[in-house]
């Protein structure tokens, strides 16, 4: 009996929050959707895409004119359609990814999971290096050398914030490969605090605009008074 009681009490509680016309309760409403709905996105990309981030914004200018800031990058599994081909051996068959020879990758600098991710194309694969640019290696590895597109110089050897000076890319470290690109769609994700509070006061302002527009409306069945001259 208690949990048949319990259960009555809680459909009882779903009910009254569903039917609720407080726009604060409705707002909530509003926000179990949209996040509801994002969670689904974000598990169907996951599925597609096998792995995670599936989506990744880019933040600099280093990948121009083939990435430009802003854009909303799709992540694939590194071995999805094929392994990773570096750019020297896209020049030996033919094989291009946004504008040039060979995959861009997105990886983790040094392995960290503390900063973004980089996304950069995969130069060449080289094994055991000690040195690199300049920078000797206190332990050497073998990985991928990567370089933005618009950069002079490659990522490992140079110093990094945060991070120290960068590795070859450990096949463990690598996130995915750029699938394809949508243009803008990515800086609601680089603002993505700004954003949600954007898109936050816009549904608080839409409940209270209705809430007073369902107060003014007259009951159903009744028509509003003519006033008497």
């Amino acid at each position: 009996m208690e949990e048949t009681g319990f259960l009555s009490r809680a459909r009882s509680a779903l009910q009254r929050y569903r039917e609720s016309s407080h726009w604060a309760v409705a707002l909530s409403r509003e926000i179990l959707w949209l996040v509801a709905v994002v969670g689904g996105i974000a598990l169907g990309l996951y599925l597609a895409c096998g792995t995670w981030p599936a989506v990744v914004a880019v933040e600099s200018e280093s990948m121009l004119p083939h990435m430009q800031v802003g854009d909303l990058v799709v992540v694939v599994a590194k071995d999805r359609f094929g392994e990773v081909r570096t750019l020297s051996e896209g020049a030996a068959t033919g094989y291009e990814k946004f504008g040039m020879n060979g995959d861009v990758i997105v990886y983790r600098p040094n392995g960290a999971g503390t900063v973004h991710p980089v996304i950069h194309r995969a130069m060449r694969y080289e094994e055991n290096v000690t040195s690199f640019q300049g920078h000797d290696f206190a332990n050497p590895h073998g990985g991928y050398l990567t370089k933005g597109d618009h950069n002079q110089l490659y990522d490992q050897g140079t110093y990094y914030p945060g991070i120290g000076y960068l590795e070859p890319v450990r096949e463990e470290w690598v996130v995915g490969k750029a699938l394809f690109s949508v243009p803008l769609l990515g800086y609601p994700t680089l603002h993505y605090v700004e954003f949600a509070a954007v898109v936050i006061v816009l549904m608080i302002l839409y409940e209270l605009w209705t809430g007073r527009t369902e107060k003014a409306a007259p009951p159903a069945g009744k028509k509003p008074r003519r006033k008497k001259r």
